[in-house]
This record gives C-alpha cells, structure tokens and sequence, in this order.
C-alpha cells in the first residue's frame, strides 16, 4: 500500500471514530472505547482534533495534492451509433 493510500485509511477510520463520539455524546450514548496505545492516541487526539479546526479550503487543497480514487474521472460516455428507436 502507498503512503497515500495508507494515510486516507487512517485518517477515515479514525476521523469516523471522532464522529462516533461526537454523536454520541450529542445525542447521551456510549463513546467509542478509549484509545489504547501511542497509535491510536496519536490519531484521536492529536490529528482528529486539529482536522476538525482547519478550515475547508486548506483541507481540499491537501486532499486534492494527494493521489487516491477521489482523482479518478468517470469515463466519457460512448457516442450513440443510430437512434435508440
């Protein structure tokens, strides 16, 4: 797997996770369990946090430099041959 593509399955996982407890406590339910370990208190303390304050613009800009599936275009579609009737 490229770093890339590494870095968007940490950072959906883990962005999914801070929404779960964002929901949760919104709405009185049971958080997510707690982070367990230096990985997971990296990504939910420190990088989910700091990608919720910045701004739109900054974060499509960083998504948009990164190479992934939200860069694939959808495919030109064929030209009619005769008429369909």
């Amino acid at each position: 797997m490229s770093f890339s593509g590494w870095l968007r399955k940490n950072s959906e996982h883990y962005l999914l996770i801070d929404a779960q407890k964002q929901m949760a406590a919104k709405h009185q339910l049971n958080p997510p369990t707690p982070p367990r370990g230096i990985r997971d208190r990296f990504w939910r303390q420190v990088f989910a946090p700091i990608y919720r304050v910045l701004p739109w613009g900054f974060r499509s800009r960083i998504i948009q430099s990164l190479p992934g599936s939200h860069r694939q275009r959808w495919p030109e579609p064929e030209a009619p041959r005769r008429p369909a009737v």
